[in-house]
């Protein structure tokens, strides 16, 4: 087996480190973080580091990169204090790869790929048409980072939509029905097939299965 030190990985460069690094933790969501600036600009960018924080209640989290350089949806969250997230589908891979390009904050990213504007009931922050899990999100908190100048943001889940062909009898959502990918690395994106079901783990007690039956 391959073994790299600390050391080996700092004296690297930026391209080598950034691919080793991002990769070697595995599997990460992929999703769509969709905001709207002050001046009505609809901002799209893809992110991998969406997780959820606690069910009760409903919370997700994400990280930003450093703020040294300008950064359009945490600038827009902070303004107006909502955005939604969007869970990317198979369809959905090289338009919301494209949305880590760097436009100019006056251009919205849905000009420039095939990715559609959805607006929902008195919803202001549009959704992303076609995802088949579509989150409202309200601006909570955040959390300064100094080891990486990096900036953890932790949001209440306000709204969630789904494809109901999801949703099981205990309500967890099959999102491999969907065909929703997930982020391997920085630009790896693999579609994940549901392997197995397990019940609620117990000391000395064997797991066993708890899969629907088609």
């Amino acid at each position: 087996m391959k073994n790299f030190t600390k050391e080996d990985i700092n004296e690297m460069d930026k391209i080598r480190r950034l691919n080793l690094i991002n990769s070697c933790t595995g599997y990460k969501s992929a999703n769509l973080i969709v905001t709207k600036s002050t001046s009505g600009v609809s901002n799209v960018a893809v992110f991998s580091s969406v997780t959820h924080i606690g069910s009760n209640p409903p919370m997700i989290s994400f990280i930003t990169r450093p703020l040294s350089v300008r950064r359009d949806t945490y600038t827009n969250i902070k303004e107006v204090g909502h955005f939604t997230i969007n869970h990317i589908t198979e369809n959905m891979i090289a338009a919301a790869h494209h949305t880590s390009a760097n436009y100019d904050e006056t251009i919205s990213e849905f000009d420039k790929t095939d990715l559609v504007e959805e607006y929902k009931d008195d919803i202001l922050i549009p959704f992303v048409a076609g995802s088949p899990v579509q989150l409202h999100c309200k601006y909570l908190n955040e959390y300064y980072i100094k080891e990486n100048d990096t900036v953890h943001v932790i949001a209440s889940i306000e709204n969630l939509f789904f494809n109901e062909e999801l949703l099981h009898k205990d309500y967890w959502l099959q999102l491999d029905k969907a065909n929703v990918i997930a982020i391997n690395g920085l630009d790896g994106y693999a579609l994940p097939k549901l392997m197995e079901r397990l019940e609620y783990a117990r000391p000395d007690v064997e797991a066993k299965s708890i899969m629907e039956k088609a």
